[in-house]
């Protein structure tokens, strides 16, 4: 039996493979073919545009696979919601669709657009949005370059941003926030109901959130007398608390604890000053809770 799992074509492709790398699983893609390799015989991988990927597990032509919770609501995909994975096309956060209209417009609420245009991508949502607010404005599907649109070819957008920094570029400004929306793990409610699958759905679960969780973290590791231990422990933030153990000189121990990356070279000088010695720095592929 193996598992056929989807993985998002298209912007969030390289994201995707980089996190199951960190996860253990290493894929291998190729520009001549839709079927992935992966290290692991118990799964086989197909491409799908994250569009459709919610599409084809709810019909079962595939048992789970990786997209954003915009995709899943635009198709309106019957599908079970495995894990919620916050990480995007370039940070590991999540994404926003917005509404944007011209700076130079008069434009400054969603209420202003009645009658006028909207191209989008988002389709469906964007028109269950614009009828929660009352507003009566045509939709229209933008095949790519949304941004270029205003103010010649439409009044507003609908687009996805992470940053903003396209949307200034071209010289738009955000109204609303139509959606956020972050990458998820789906299920076939027929694969999730199968015991087998159900427990390899977990596994990848779980290696992926814990791939998540080491994101921006190192491990740190030093020795230290037990004189000095007190000034180590002020100078450590700990996930939790960090791990103290005997070494065979009774004099000493060793310290293990895990850090934000980013902090690392303000800690080592003063663990340094405070008697720390022998200290290691090491990266982090998974760290599960």
């Amino acid at each position: 039996m193996k598992l056929k799992l989807g993985i998002p074509k298209g912007s969030l492709e390289n994201a995707t493979i980089d996190l199951f790398r960190r996860a253990g699983f290493n894929i291998t893609t190729s520009s001549r073919s839709y079927f992935p390799a992966i290290d692991d015989p118990e799964i086989e991988c197909m491409m799908i545009r994250a569009q459709e990927m919610a599409r084809y597990i709810e019909d079962g032509v595939l048992d789970a696979g990786l997209t954003g919770r915009d995709w899943i609501e635009e198709s309106e995909a019957k599908v079970h919601a495995v894990a919620d994975l916050i990480y995007a096309k370039q940070s590991f956060g999540k994404v926003r669709w917005v509404l944007a209209v011209p700076e130079s417009s008069a434009f400054q609420s969603v209420k202003d657009l009645d009658g006028k245009i909207i191209a989008t991508e988002l389709v469906a949502t964007t028109k269950r949005y614009l009828a929660a607010n009352g507003v009566s404005a045509k939709v229209e599907f933008s095949w790519g370059a949304t941004e270029v649109k205003p103010p010649v070819l439409a009044d507003a957008i609908v687009e996805v941003t992470e940053t903003g920094s396209s949307l200034r570029a071209n010289k738009l400004r955000i109204v609303e926030t139509v959606l956020e929306s972050n990458t998820q793990l789906i299920a076939n409610f027929e694969s999730w109901r199968d015991g087998w699958k159900r427990r390899k759905i977990e596994d990848i679960r779980m290696l992926l959130d814990g791939a998540i969780n080491a994101l921006g973290k190192v491990g740190l590791m030093l020795n230290v007398r037990k004189d000095c231990l007190p000034a180590v422990l002020e100078i450590l933030p700990s996930l939790k608390k960090p791990t103290v153990s005997n070494l065979s000189d009774p004099e000493w121990v060793a310290v293990h604890t895990i850090l934000e990356e980013l902090t690392v070279r303000n800690i080592i000088p003063r663990l340094k000053e405070a008697g720390g010695q022998g200290i290691v720095e090491y990266p982090l592929n998974k760290i599960v809770m």
